[in-house]
């Protein structure tokens, strides 16, 4: 009996040690309150958490951020706006616009954005989409195309006047890594306070920013949404950056949600680090005598991984077999073939391969030359 006692600890002892030389997933060391949330991250996508992520839910104020984009994607960003009595009677958070004012749609933005102001967010869907039935439309049809397939918008604030306004943690992350490839949209959600002209008064009207995360809390957020109804609760959409590292935070109906958002950052920087999986440039250890030194790619790709998952890459290279009238390689195709990227056997990524054609050069004889000088000494090749 002692000696099987004995055989146990020794077992019990080996396993605690091979848990601990193995790290757990992330996944499985993150508590959020929220009852949905997500982590992902932006330039390759991977989800690095998820609780619940594509259960259908209500979503609030973080709506707003589909609103914002399709804005700025508008081109109509410098239009004055005149604000309607239908944008001023509009519920909840308001940055108090005056019916017949007019303000620039720039401004609506950052209204909509800093302040969640949902008479900012019906003026800007009556301005961008002609009425609110219509932006309705430019909304759903966005969402389509962004791949957001569990998601239907219904207004433009996020207001609970809707039964059919919802979406998920996972689809707001994909509207969120679409809009943060705007260098605009970027700029607008990662400001702190911004000062708009005041038509009615003599001062400007100042907004400082909702999303604590940005303005207090955590040094590397760059950006995000705040929402809140009765029927969603606490809603957060939050963005941060440190090292290599960009990432996106979604927790839908999460009643601690700064903290949440705050441990799954902090728990995604100590465990992973974005490696060169692909680097830009000339591909090499390339056979083929016609493509040797001469394929390449445009730029670099990239994957965040943890320490252990750093050898879990295979790349697969094919190219097209060259053909006769290649001899010169003028006529080469600037694509030749395809980089697929996989990671744990599982395909994240294909990648075109271009050909590097060599630079033609025309020859001139010595009396082009000579004509060419001389026109240049003229003047005849001056502007104007």
């Amino acid at each position: 009996m002692k000696m099987f006692s004995r055989l146990m600890a020794i077992a019990l002892v080996t396993a605690l040690m091979m848990m601990m030389n193995f790290p757990q997933k992330t996944e499985a060391s993150v508590s959020v309150s929220a009852r949905s949330a997500i982590l992902m991250e932006q330039d390759s996508g991977r989800i690095l958490y998820q609780k619940e992520a594509n259960e259908v839910r209500r979503i609030a104020s973080i709506t707003k951020i589909m609103t914002a984009i399709l804005a700025i994607e508008s081109g109509k960003m410098d239009d004055m706006v005149k604000v309607s009595d239908r944008a001023v009677r509009a519920e909840g958070s308001s940055i108090y616009l005056k019916e017949g004012e007019k303000i620039k749609l720039e401004d609506l933005v950052y209204g909509l954005m800093l302040r969640s102001g949902n008479d900012s967010a019906v003026a800007i869907a009556e301005h961008v989409g002609g009425s609110l039935e219509g932006f309705g439309f430019l909304m759903n049809k966005k969402a389509e195309e962004i791949g957001m397939k569990n998601t239907h918008f219904a207004n433009p604030h996020g207001l609970d006047d809707h039964e059919d306004h919802y979406s998920t943690a996972y689809d707001m992350a994909l509207l969120t890594r679409y809009a943060m490839n705007n260098e605009t949209y970027q700029k607008i959600a990662g400001t702190k306070v911004h000062r708009a002209p005041n038509p009615n008064e003599s001062w400007d009207r100042v907004w400082k920013n909702k999303n604590r995360l940005l303005t207090e809390l955590y040094e590397y957020c760059t950006g995000g949404k705040t929402g809140y109804t009765k029927r969603a609760k606490r809603t957060l959409v939050t963005t941060a950056s440190k090292g290599s590292l960009n990432l996106i935070a979604v927790t839908l109906n999460g009643p601690d949600d700064w903290n949440d958002h705050i441990n799954m950052y902090e728990t995604a920087f100590r465990a992973y680090d974005s490696v060169e999986v692909l680097p830009e440039g000339i591909i090499s250890d390339i056979d083929d005598e016609f493509y040797k030194g001469r394929v390449y790619m445009k730029h670099s790709y990239n994957y965040p991984v943890t320490k252990e998952e750093k050898n879990h890459f295979k790349i697969d290279i094919k190219l097209l077999k060259p053909e006769s009238e290649w001899e010169d390689g003028r006529t080469t195709p600037e694509v030749v073939g395809q980089a697929t990227v996989y990671f744990e056997d599982q395909l994240i990524k294909k990648l075109p391969i271009y050909y590097k054609h060599a630079e033609v050069k025309e020859d001139k004889s010595l009396l082009d030359y000579f004509k060419g000088l001389f026109t240049s000494i003229a003047g005849v090749k001056t502007n104007g």
